[in-house]
């Protein structure tokens, strides 16, 4: 028989679901107030960044998103007409390809950030201390949840 969850648990679970919703609402709004496009493409951005000139494959690009991934190809299509970012063939495996950021990736980025910053202050700044942010962040730490 599996355990049933406390009432507390229930309780940090919805609160846990009901900011991410409102913070990624928050963001995305503020993103397209500034004609930016939206959250996910930071993401792809960024970690495409990170990643160098030798960039990802797109299962690792999958692997290393925060949000979640359905339709990452098309969702790479159209940042790859944007000019964002650009498929390059994959020297361990001719039929693969990685996933490079370009220049123009890296200015956008580069300009979506002050609002993304600005929203994730505006959503945690005031409302937590310092020493509020580090014990949350060790506590959240402590939610391990296996891969599949």
């Amino acid at each position: 028989m599996t355990k049933t969850p406390s009432q507390e648990t229930v309780k940090v679970w919805g609160r846990i679901f009901r900011i991410q919703k409102k913070a990624l609402a928050y963001t995305e709004k503020a993103l397209k107030a500034a004609q930016l496009p939206q959250l996910s493409w930071y993401d792809i951005l960024l970690e495409l960044d990170k990643a160098g000139d030798q960039g990802l494959r797109p299962f690792e690009l999958e692997h290393d998103l925060l949000l979640p991934q359905y339709g990452l190809s098309r969702l790479l299509d159209r940042m790859e007409k944007k000019g964002f970012l650009q498929r390059v063939p994959c020297p361990e495996d001719g039929r693969g390809h990685r996933i490079v950021i370009t220049d123009k990736g890296r200015d956008i980025r580069l300009k979506m950030w002050p609002i993304y910053a600005k929203a994730i202050e505006d959503i945690i700044g005031p409302n937590l201390s310092e020493n509020d942010l580090r014990t949350l962040s060790e506590l959240l730490a402590k939610i391990d949840i296996p891969e599949e």
